[in-house]
């Protein structure tokens, strides 16, 4: 079925994938009935969220003071966890401010100390273009935050980049023979581990980029998360949906996902993405302006061909 014009998805509603099955609501992700709604029954062994990082983001969402930001993401947090199976896992993208502490990173930390869920990791994504500074070391990090619920899958070959390993050394016996590092190794590739210096960040000159959508993440890196932690036809939720890349890297890795969004703009531009990539072949709109001042600045056309 060919769409060529976008639906409005004001609150309240969900688009089901008619191909897929991928659904996307304009809903609150802190308001439990609303995450019923967009599970249908249904339950997870992956959730990617990406909540505010306690800015002043858009008209849905302004900065709180940290108590009241820790009150917010534990509703959410608490709707994430009941919708997850026994086994599974919870990665959350989060900021640290560090001109306020580390807000609102360490205070969402000791909260979910007292979640059903533990602490598996902590994953720095290191930024190739950070903000400068004279007087302190440049901020190239991006954290995210991994949680499991008791015993989930977890696939080790996801974690392989594609940097050869160049070093040898670290000698060690096995067998009664003398080997290196090379000659023990699983693969000729190094591991991630939790530093991730391969994935570039999303910037105007990708393919892949929204212009207008902050914080954006890169489909690279949604992908190591989704091959490590799901298997393929896997239902997983995001209810932070923004630019749409959990949705796209899913329908790309042969996943179903269930994502929603509280504002219009971004369930529309969830959707327009979806569909320009099946119309396309193409991951973004790269240079085109796709948001400008809390609106969306091209019409249908734009959005689903380019």
């Amino acid at each position: 079925m060919k769409i060529t014009k976008l639906p409005t998805l004001k609150y309240g509603t969900i688009w089901e994938d008619p191909i897929k099955g991928h659904r996307i609501g304009c809903l609150d992700a802190t308001n439990k009935k609303d995450v019923i709604k967009l599970m249908n029954g249904r339950k997870s062994v992956l959730a990617i969220q990406d909540p505010p990082y306690n800015l002043n983001l858009n008209k849905e969402f302004k900065e709180l003071p940290i108590k009241e930001y820790i009150s917010w993401s534990e509703k959410w947090v608490d709707n994430t966890i009941e919708i997850l199976e026994e086994n599974a896992s919870l990665y959350v993208w989060l900021g640290g401010d560090i001109k306020n502490g580390l807000q609102p990173l360490v205070d969402f930390v000791l909260m979910m100390r007292n979640k059903p869920v533990k602490l598996k990791n902590f994953i720095t994504l290191r930024k190739q273009r950070g903000y400068g500074t004279q007087k302190n070391w440049m901020s190239v990090r991006q954290e995210l935050l991994y949680y499991v619920k008791n015993n989930p899958f977890f696939n080790v070959k996801a974690e392989y980049t594609n940097i050869p390993k160049i070093l040898r050394g670290y000698y060690k016996t096995v067998g009664g023979k003398l080997t290196e590092t090379m000659e023990r190794s699983k693969s000729p590739y190094i591991r991630a581990g939790n530093v991730w210096v391969d994935i570039q960040q999303v910037f105007y000159l990708l393919e892949e980029h929204v212009e207008g959508c902050y914080t954006q993440k890169p489909l690279k890196a949604i992908a190591r998360i989704i091959d490590a932690s799901s298997n393929k036809n896997d239902p997983i939720v995001d209810f932070f949906a923004h630019s749409g890349s959990t949705l796209l890297q899913a329908e790309i890795s042969n996943r179903k996902c269930y994502t929603m969004d509280i504002s219009p703009i971004y369930c529309k531009i969830t959707l327009a993405r979806l569909l320009h990539y099946r119309n396309t072949g193409k991951t973004g709109w790269g240079r085109i302006k796709i948001i400008k001042n809390e609106e969306i600045a091209v019409n249908d056309e734009v959005l689903l061909r380019g």
